[in-house]
Order: structure tokens, then C-alpha cells, then sequence
């Protein structure tokens, strides 16, 4: 899913999700964005980096996701995670922008994928501020990029059969018991 062209209001702190214990009251494209963010398996954060940060749009983002606390909580807790940032120049604020959206996915209770030797705590992409700019423009980034998606894809793989095989389990008990 995009947040590019979204509408997301950052939390304002009202209290109505966790006091009612549904959707935030604020009407706007988080709504959409938050019941495909449930159905997710794992999660590759990435964002450009225009002020040696993430975008505005991604920490209005996070911060809506409070009502996950109060009404889904183990929604997105424990799901593999791991993060991406795009930047003009080679070191352009990306690895700011990695750190700031692993600490906003722990606070949500993710679990952090790391990437590999050279690219370390996420993915980092260098776009040169050129026009028509394409990840794969940028050999030794996507160095960074391709081997933490399989990473987070095999942790994706690997929490699902742990899952099927505790189920499995209780169900065992269940029916013996």
C-alpha cells in the first residue's frame, strides 16, 4: 500500500479509540490504510527522505495506529518488519530515516528484521535527486534492499509455521483434555 496521494491527519490525542475501543473518529484515508494493515503478514516500511527523516506522512501514519492497541492488539504485534529509505544523495539522511521507522514499528510491537553485513539495521537507496529515478538506478543500494526482503520473507515464512505448528498443539490439548 501507498500513502502517497493519502489524506492522514496525524493523532491528536483525543482519547476516542481508546475509550471507545474502535476506529479513530478523525475521517479520513487511514481507515482504508489501517484494514489493509491488518490483513498484513509482515511489513517493508520504506520512505523518502526529504528532511533527513521520513516523510509526514508516514509518522501521521504510525501515529494513527493507536486504536491497534485497543482493539486488535495482536494485529500487527509480532509480525516481522523491516525498513527501506530512499535519499537524494548517498548519505542523505537514510540511515536516520531506517532508525526513526524501526523505533515507530517497535512501538506498535513488530518484530525488526535486520539486513546482512553492509546494509546492516534496513535498505538504504540513493535516487541522486534525478528525475524518473528507479531503485534498481542504484546497484549498491538495492544490495542493501534485495537481501532484507528475502529475510523478511523467510521470517514471515517461518512465524506462519510456528503459528500452525502451536495451534496444532492447543488443539491437541483441547481435544484431549
Amino acid at each position: 500500500l501507498t500513502l502517497r496521494g493519502k489524506t492522514i491527519a496525524p493523532c491528536n490525542g483525543c482519547g476516542y479509540c481508546k475509550k471507545n475501543k474502535t476506529h479513530c473518529i478523525i475521517d479520513d484515508d487511514m481507515r482504508e490504510l489501517f484494514d489493509k494493515l491488518l490483513e498484513a503478514d509482515g511489513f517493508l516500511i520504506a520512505s523518502p527522505v526529504y528532511v533527513h527523516t521520513v516523510t509526514p506522512q508516514l509518522m501521521a501514519f504510525f501515529s494513527r495506529m493507536r486504536p491497534i492497541h485497543h482493539m486488535f492488539h495482536d494485529a500487527v504485534n509480532d509480525k516481522p518488519a523491516a525498513a527501506i529509505a530512499v535519499g537524494g544523495t548517498r548519505n542523505g539522511g537514510q540511515e536516520s530515516a531506517v532508525n526513526t521507522i524501526i523505533h515507530l514499528m517497535m512501538t506498535r510491537g513488530m518484530n525488526i528484521v535486520s539486513n546482512e553485513i553492509g546494509g546492516y539495521i534496513g535498505g538504504k537507496v540513493w535516487s541522486r535527486d534525478k528525475a524518473g529515478f528507479t531503485p534498481a538506478d542504484d546497484e549498491t543500494g538495492m544490495n542493501t534492499v534485495i537481501p532484507l526482503a528475502l529475510k523478511l520473507a523467510r521470517n514471515v515464512r517461518i512465524r506462519q509455521a510456528g503459528l500452525a505448528w502451536l495451534e496444532g498443539r492447543l488443539d491437541r490439548r483441547e481435544n484431549a483434555g
